[in-house]
Parts: C-alpha cells; sequence; structure tokens
C-alpha cells in the first residue's frame, strides 16, 4: 500500500514537470520561487547560527546580576523592563484595535467613505518609519504631556505604533468568520453583541492572536521609539513613571559605546531566545484554541 502510494505521489510529479516543460515561463517562476523562500530561509539561519556563535562564549554569570553597573552591565533589570513594556503595550494596544476591528466589520456601513479614510490612514500608519513614531512620543507624551522619560511615554509610543497591525490583523480574521455563524445565532434570538463576543470573536481568535505575535514581536526589538521615550536607565522598575531601557536598547548601548561588544552579543542571543519563545507560546495557544472551535 506504502509503495502504491509513492508511485501515485511519483507519477503527479512527472506529471507536474512535464507540463512546466511545455510553458517555460511557468518552469522559471517555479524556479524562481523556490530559489526566493531557500534565500529567506538560509538568511533566518545564517543570522541565527551567527549571533548564536557570536553571543555564546560571551555569557557570564554577572550578565544576569540584579544590579546593573561598569563591572558587569548586567541585563537582568532590561529583561524584566522589557516584559513589563510589552505586557503594558498590549494592554493598551489590544482592547483599542480588537474594538476598531469590529467596529470596521460589524457595525460601519459597507462602502462608507469615512471607513475607506479609516483603513487608508490605517495602512499609513503601519509604514511610518519607527523612529519618527519616537519623535512624535518625545513631542506628545515626554514634553507636552510632562511624562518625562519613563515606561509610560514608551509603552503609548509602541502601542500607537502596533495599533495598525493589530486593527488590520483583527479585521482580516473577523472578515473571515462565514457569515453564516452571525445568521444561524440571530436566527435563534441571539443579539448582535452576544453574537459577537460568544461566536465570532472566538472564531476569529487564531487570527488575532496572529497579529498579537506581530505585535509583541515588533514592541520587543524596539529600539529608536523607545530611546526617544522612555530613556535608558539601567534598573528595573514597576514604576511607570520612571525611565528604564529595552533589552533591544540595552544591546544597542552597548554596541554603540564599544566597550562590551560581547556582552551585546550574548544580550542579542537572549532577546531572540525571548522573541521566539513568545511566538511558540502564542501559537501553541493559537491552536488550542482552533482545536477548541473545531471540537
Amino acid at each position: 500500500m506504502l509503495l502504491g502510494g509513492q508511485q501515485k505521489e511519483g507519477g503527479v510529479m512527472r506529471e507536474k514537470f512535464a507540463s512546466y516543460k511545455n510553458h517555460p515561463g511557468a518552469c522559471i517562476l517555479y524556479f524562481l520561487i523556490h530559489l526566493g523562500a531557500l534565500i529567506s530561509v538560509l538568511t533566518v539561519f545564517a543570522m541565527i547560527i551567527y549571533i548564536l556563535v557570536k553571543g555564546i562564549p560571551n555569557f557570564s554569570p554577572k550578565l544576569f546580576y540584579w544590579h546593573y553597573d561598569a563591572d558587569n552591565v548586567s541585563m537582568m533589570p532590561a529583561i524584566i523592563n522589557t516584559l513589563v513594556m510589552t505586557l503594558l503595550t498590549l494592554i493598551i494596544a489590544v482592547p483599542i484595535g480588537v474594538g476598531s476591528a469590529i467596529y470596521l466589520t460589524q457595525y460601519a456601513k459597507k462602502g462608507s467613505k469615512f471607513v475607506k479614510i479609516l483603513r487608508v490612514t490605517n495602512d499609513t500608519l503601519s509604514g511610518i518609519p519607527s523612529i519618527v513614531y519616537g519623535l512624535f512620543g518625545f513631542l506628545a507624551f515626554v514634553i507636552a504631556m510632562h511624562m518625562d522619560y519613563s515606561i509610560l511615554a514608551g509603552c503609548l509610543t509602541l502601542a500607537i505604533m502596533v495599533l495598525p497591525l493589530i486593527v488590520r490583523t483583527s479585521e482580516e480574521a473577523l472578515l473571515a468568520v462565514p457569515e453564516s455563524y452571525a445568521e444561524g445565532s440571530f436566527g435563534l434570538g441571539a443579539g448582535k453583541l452576544r453574537t459577537i463576543f460568544r461566536l465570532q470573536l472566538p472564531s476569529a481568535m487564531p487570527g488575532i492572536l496572529s497579529g498579537i505575535i506581530l505585535a509583541t514581536g515588533r514592541i520587543v526589538g524596539e529600539t529608536a521609539a523607545l530611546i526617544f521615550t522612555s530613556g535608558t536607565g539601567t534598573t528595573a522598575t514597576l514604576n511607570v513613571m520612571k525611565p528604564a531601557r529595552s533589552l533591544a536598547v540595552h544591546m544597542y548601548c552597548l554596541m554603540t559605546e564599544g566597550l562590551y561588544t560581547g556582552q551585546a552579543y550574548a544580550t542579542a542571543v537572549v532577546l531572540l531566545v525571548m522573541v521566539i519563545g513568545i511566538n511558540a507560546l502564542s501559537r501553541r495557544l493559537a491552536k488550542k484554541l482552533t482545536a477548541s472551535q473545531e471540537g
């Protein structure tokens, strides 16, 4: 039975290659697509291997001391600050982003000019460089609102930065939910809010989580915007009105000083592991939600 399956698969592959031979343009596109995919995969692996090779030999217990000073340049305060900033930013951005997506998909009139303007504005905001967000956060939050350099100023800036991504992915996830779900719910007498929060949102949750995963990766790896808003404080703090540096800013500062290049590579390893770990946990949660929905 296994042999028969292999023969059938081989026959399909031969037919595919025969069709490509008859269409040279399709053959070229087939080759270019696979070449692009191979280059992308090799680039990612090359970057990961380079960071690991340069960073792992520079690990030492001093890098994980609680306090930062000129002797150990510990990254532990930056790790704690990164987790605090990520959590606070998501608390601010996710409800606004998902709520905006619910309005655009469930309440706004289809074809409305106002909705078109909102979508164009949202797409435009997603393409603005992070340094511009940093300058805006510096002028709006640090100076105009007198927050000074603080975690809150940085998180508000990051929330504005990732909001377009969350809105777009949440909107697409909600639009992908079949309309028959809502029709069936309305037919059973459920209201609109109940239909949205008990049926449509859970069905769209895997797609919404994908946007949150991408937003989390951008938050953790952001540098330019935080330098202008949250500052480069070297202590770990839960006080959102105090300055603090994230792990990415910590790595940037070590590299620019030029005295702790090895420690900067070690910080890059920790940052890489943190991003991969967050993505893995989020994807695992999304798969569980998808399985529960299918069940």
